[in-house]
């Protein structure tokens, strides 16, 4: 087989002459090697422009343990975490150690999360102490590192849409319900399981400052092109930032397009919008290498 080496004209990759010319590259893989920063370096190295966040703020996004250590530095409200490693899991002196942190800084009930997929997999709910050894167990086997965090009673789940660059903007605000325990993958992925109410019923005043914290989270995480900033709201009205996703589901019926489609974004503009968003950033970064 052909190879072709790394070729550089006009800052910009030499593509094979079976390839055609690719303008502009749109990342949708999700999950490790796909929105981790793994395939934003690639394109990259390659000097090409793609739409989305570069490797710095596709990585911390994916990483669930770093993007909560640096949103906490901006004060945005959080609910309790703590991270957990593999090492301490597997180890039987450790891991009861580690259950009573966690049961005494946390409680029950908790989520066990591994810190970099997606999509609820491997995601356990504990409410006792078995649950919570084996949630972290099976953490362990799609992760070396864990994250840990409370698990609120009923709260409603909210999420907003952010598009631009170092100027970004913000959708309404959406809101998730399901009959599940949880949200994970089986009802995210199977028809009727979930409603997506668009516009959320929310005083205006909430979704005002739900578009505000967005695009601080946006901001902090150093995310460019789109993001999908998810909130939690707990029965005391208190708002909680619960992750930042910078490659949302994008098919015409996600939330991300469809939030954009109630602000006034049609689908086709909003693929335009992205685009050009992702050109203009290119112009900006490839000046500067």
């Amino acid at each position: 087989m052909d190879s072709y080496p790394a070729t550089r004209s006009n800052q910009r990759w030499v593509y094979p002459p079976t390839v055609g010319e690719i303008d502009v590259w749109f990342p949708i893989v999700h999950g490790p090697n796909g929105e981790d920063g793994t395939l934003q370096g690639l394109l990259s190295l390659m000097e090409t422009p793609y739409v989305g966040s570069g490797v710095l703020g596709s990585a911390v996004c994916m990483d669930k343990i770093i993007a909560k250590n640096l949103l906490s530095q901006t004060g945005l409200p959080q609910i309790k975490y703590m991270a957990a490693y593999h090492w301490q899991i597997n180890s039987d002196e450790i891991l009861p150690q580690l259950c009573d942190k966690i049961e005494n800084s946390i409680g029950y009930p908790c989520f066990i999360k591994p810190a970099n997929l997606g999509s609820s997999i491997g995601i356990s709910k504990a409410r006792t102490r078995g649950e919570l050894e084996t949630g972290l167990r099976r953490a362990t086997e799609f992760d070396r590192r864990v994250i840990v965090e409370e698990g609120l009673v009923n709260p409603r789940e909210l999420e907003c849409a952010v598009l631009g660059n170092d100027d970004p903007r913000a959708s309404v605000i959406g809101e998730v319900r399901h009959r599940a325990d949880f949200y994970d993958f089986e009802t995210k992925y199977t028809e009727g399981r979930a409603d997506l109410l668009i516009p959320a019923p929310l005083d205006e005043s909430v979704s005002e400052s739900l578009r505000k914290e967005a695009i601080r989270a946006y901001r902090a995480l150093d995310c460019a092109g789109l993001s999908r900033v998810d909130f939690l709201l707990a029965n005391n009205g208190k708002v909680y930032i619960n992750e930042v996703n910078s490659i949302p589901g994008f098919t015409a019926t996600s939330m991300y397009p469809l939030l954009w489609e109630a602000t006034g974004l049609p689908y086709p503009e909003l693929v335009h919008t992205l685009v050009q968003l992702a050109l203009q950033r290119y112009s900006l970064t490839s000046k500067m290498s």
